[in-house]
């Protein structure tokens, strides 16, 4: 079991550290550079959505088709789609409870609410996103502890990573224009990733125990990362399309050329 929750915890406890070092940027800089943020940000997308098949469904698939008693497209269509609404519903709690709160404008506690929130979205996205990286590390325990699955675990928790830098920024930056130290700006845009490492060693733990449940965890991760990559990273990314059309467009094809190498080279 150590054999997979330890790179599990060390694997997230790496990507909550991106998170912190995106959050730094506020104590050195006063804006981030827009362009080389985007070709991160386009990047990351590339690699999380070829993980998302070759390291996540193709496995789930395989999986099923020799441990459930459900047909295998069943099981990774159900586990897939619930990844996604899980983010989905996340994303409408928090835009309900943000309109509800900034149609009150004269609360004198207004300010605090903008913030929890702030941090709130970006912790939301962060549970499934270390419960990824968790259930393919966890999943080694069951297909083995070949080259070829151990990458695909580690090049998902690059993935996710690679998000986190600016994920921090988001969270720091805004902060800091809401009147809040560099220091404390800091400290609340790191807090926002720390739900990573455990939720990485719950899924894990869960996918170590709970063998039948490996099919589903798997697209269910793949589920969270499609959405996460699609209506996020992939606007946010292209935000600037008009003064530099193809630099976030070249990072979504490099993530996922990458990947697509690491995975079928090492297969």
């Amino acid at each position: 079991m150590e054999n997979v929750v330890v790179p599990a915890l060390v694997a997230t406890l790496g990507t909550w550290l991106m998170t912190a070092l995106g959050a730094a940027t506020v104590i050195f800089m006063k804006k981030v550079n827009q362009k080389w943020m985007n070709i991160m940000l386009g990047f990351a997308a590339g690699v999380m959505i070829a993980a998302s098949f070759w390291s996540l469904l193709q496995p789930a698939i395989e999986r099923a088709e020799s441990v459930s008693t459900l047909p295998a497209w069943c099981v990774a269509t159900v586990g897939f789609v619930c990844g996604a609404l899980f983010i989905w519903i996340s994303d409408k709690t928090v835009t309900l409870a943000r309109s509800k709160l900034c149609a009150d404008q004269a609360s004198a506690q207004d300010r605090f609410h903008r913030v929890f929130l702030l941090i709130l979205s970006i912790t939301l996205h962060n549970i499934p996103e270390g419960l990824a990286v968790g259930v393919a590390f966890g999943a080694l325990c069951h297909t083995g502890y070949s080259t070829e699955a151990f990458m695909g675990a580690v090049t998902i928790a690059l993935g996710i990573a690679l998000q986190n830098f600016p994920e921090g920024a988001a969270v720091s930056f805004p902060l800091r224009r809401e009147g809040y130290s560099r220091g404390k700006s800091f400290f609340f845009g790191q807090a926002s990733g720390m739900v990573e490492p455990i939720a990485g060693v719950i899924g894990a733990l869960a996918v170590v125990y709970i063998e039948s449940m490996l099919p589903f965890a798997l697209s269910f991760a793949a589920g969270t990362m499609i959405l996460v990559a699609v209506h996020e990273l992939i606007p946010e990314c292209q935000s600037n399309k008009e003064a530099h059309p193809y630099f976030a467009t070249m990072g979504i094809v490099s993530g996922f050329a990458l990947m697509m190498l690491l995975d079928v080279s090492l297969g």
